[in-house]
C-alpha cells in the first residue's frame, strides 16, 4: 500500500496499521464546547438515531467555593448535520463510563462514581438511563453485598445479557467519595433475567468479584469473540492529578475460563503498556486489534499486544466509541473528532 497518512494526525508504527486506516484516513473536527470539557467519558453511539451520548470531566459548581460541589453533565449529541448537542437532566451521581444497553437506543447503562450525599441517589453503581423524557435514572446495583463501591468508572456488557465493570477509587481522592470499603476490583453482575446467572436473591441478580490486583481500575471490554477481557489500569494518574512515570499505565488481558460452569478470569498477562498518559477508555475491532485512549489520542495495538500506530489528537482521548463503516468518535474534552479509518474497519461492540 503506497499511501502516506497526514503524520501530524496518524502516526505508524507497523505497517498492518496502513489497512486499518485505508486510502484517505482523516480527522475532522465536529463540535467544540469553549465553556467546559464536555466530552470526557461515555462515549455510546446510537445507531438508529445517530446521536451519542457523552459525560463531562468533573465541574466545580461553585469555583467561589474552598470545597466546591462536583457533578459531571450529560450530553446527547445529534451528528446530523449540522451537528448539535442537548444537555440531559439526570439524577445519576458524577457520571463516566457507559455503553449501550441491550434494549436499544431507548436507554443505556451509565457509571454512576457517587457522592457524598446521605441519600439512596448517592450510591456508586451502574444506572440505567432512559433516553426519552422524564429521562428516568434507574440503580442497577450499587454495592457488593451492601459493601458500597468506591467510584465504579467503566462499563460493558457481555452477550449473556452480565454487565462488567471497573471500580477505582478516584472519588475519594477526589473528593466526592468517602474512604474506600472495597478494593480497587473488576467485577460481574447478572440481573435477573439474564442467561449468566440465576436470578438471585430478592430478584437483584448476583454479583461477583472477578478479578483484582490493580491500582486503578479503568477501561474494560471484551474480545470479539469474548474469549478474552481488557482491563486498563491508570495509576499512573493519582485522583489529585499527579503523576508518576514508576506507577502503571497499562493493558491487561485475562483469558474468559468456564470452571464449574461459571466464568473465571485467569491467565492475567501485561497486553501493552501505553508511554504517553494513561490507556483509558478501550475497545476492540471486530478483528481484535485493541484501541485505547490515550495521553496523545489513540492508540492501537495489535491482538498479539504489538503497537501498529496512533490516531493523534493534541490533549489526548480519555474515550471514544465506534460509530458506522470505521467511524470514531473521540472526545478531546472540549472537542468532539471523527477519526474516519478505512470503512471495512468495524467496532466489535456494535458491528458495524
Amino acid at each position: 500500500m503506497s499511501h502516506h497518512p497526514d503524520p501530524t494526525a496518524f502516526r505508524v508504527h507497523d505497517t498492518r496499521f496502513l489497512s486499518l486506516l485505508g486510502p484517505t484516513p482523516t480527522s475532522t473536527l465536529l463540535f467544540e464546547n469553549k465553556t467546559y470539557p464536555f466530552a470526557h467519558e461515555a462515549g455510546i453511539y446510537l445507531p438508529s438515531a445517530n446521536q451519542l451520548i457523552v459525560t463531562s470531566n468533573r465541574l466545580h459548581s461553585d469555583e467561589a467555593d474552598p470545597s466546591p460541589r462536583q457533578k459531571v453533565l450529560i450530553t446527547r449529541v445529534n451528528l446530523s448535520t449540522p451537528v448539535s448537542c442537548e444537555e440531559l437532566p439526570t439524577s445519576i451521581p458524577m457520571a463516566n463510563g457507559g455503553v449501550n444497553a441491550a434494549s436499544g437506543d431507548d436507554s443505556v447503562l451509565i457509571c454512576g462514581q457517587g457522592s457524598l450525599n446521605a441519600d439512596a441517589d448517592a450510591a456508586s453503581g451502574i444506572y440505567k438511563l432512559s433516553l426519552t423524557p422524564p429521562y428516568r435514572a434507574q440503580l442497577l446495583v450499587g454495592s457488593f453485598h451492601d459493601r458500597p463501591f468506591n467510584s465504579v468508572n467503566d462499563v460493558v456488557v457481555h452477550s449473556d445479557g452480565s454487565v462488567w465493570f471497573t471500580d477505582p477509587t478516584y472519588g475519594f481522592e477526589q473528593g466526592y467519595r468517602g474512604p474506600p470499603r472495597l478494593p480497587s476490583q473488576v467485577y460481574r453482575w447478572c440481573p435477573p433475567s439474564s442467561s449468566g446467572s440465576e436470578s438471585g436473591v430478592e430478584g437483584k441478580g448476583s454479583i461477583r468479584a472477578m478479578a483484582d490486583g490493580f491500582g486503578k481500575p479503568n477501561g474494560i471490554c471484551f474480545s470479539p469473540d469474548e474469549k478474552t477481557v481488557y482491563v486498563t489500569d491508570t495509576e499512573w494518574l493519582g485522583g489529585d492529578g499527579s503523576v508518576d512515570d514508576a506507577r502503571v499505565s497499562s493493558i491487561y488481558a485475562f483469558d474468559v475460563s468456564i470452571y464449574h460452569g461459571e466464568p473465571f478470569l485467569t491467565n492475567r498477562r501485561l497486553f501493552a503498556m501505553a508511554d504517553k498518559g494513561i490507556p483509558d477508555g478501550i475497545k476492540c475491532d471486530q478483528d481484535g486489534n485493541v484501541y485505547s485512549g490515550c495521553g496523545d489520542g489513540i492508540n492501537v495495538w495489535s491482538p498479539g499486544g504489538v503497537l501498529l500506530g496512533r490516531i493523534l489528537l493534541e490533549g489526548g482521548v480519555a474515550n471514544f466509541c465506534f460509530g458506522r463503516n470505521g467511524e470514531i468518535f473521540a472526545l478531546n474534552e472540549h472537542r468532539l473528532w471523527k477519526v474516519q479509518l478505512g470503512g471495512h474497519v468495524r467496532g466489535a461492540l456494535l458491528g458495524i
